[in-house]
C-alpha cells in the first residue's frame, strides 16, 4: 500500500465504516463498497488490534494516525472510525 491512496477519501469529519480481521497472517487493508477491510497481525488484547487498525488506515489515508478516532466498535469486528476535523 502506497503512503496516501486513499487521500481523496480523507475530508474532516469522514466517518469510515470498517470490518476488523485481527490476528491476519499480514497486514492489508482494501475497499470492498463503502466498507474498508482491514487485517492486522496483531490480537485484540489491550488495545493492540485497534491502534493497528488507525496506523494502517491513516497511512493509506495520508494522515497521521491521532487524526483519526475509533467511534463504535472497541470490542468488536465492525467499527466506525471519524477523521477528526
Amino acid at each position: 500500500m502506497q503512503k496516501g491512496q486513499w487521500a481523496e477519501l480523507a475530508r474532516p469529519g469522514a466517518e469510515f465504516a470498517c470490518r476488523v480481521t485481527p490476528r491476519a497472517g499480514r497486514d492489508s487493508i482494501d475497499r470492498d463498497g463503502a466498507v474498508i477491510r482491514v487485517r492486522v497481525t496483531a490480537a485484540p488484547e489491550d488495545g493492540k488490534a485497534n491502534k493497528a487498525v488507525l496506523k494502517l488506515l491513516a497511512k493509506a489515508l495520508g494522515v497521521p494516525a491521532s487524526a483519526l478516532e475509533l467511534l463504535r466498535g472497541q470490542t468488536a469486528r465492525d467499527k466506525i472510525i471519524r477523521l477528526r476535523d
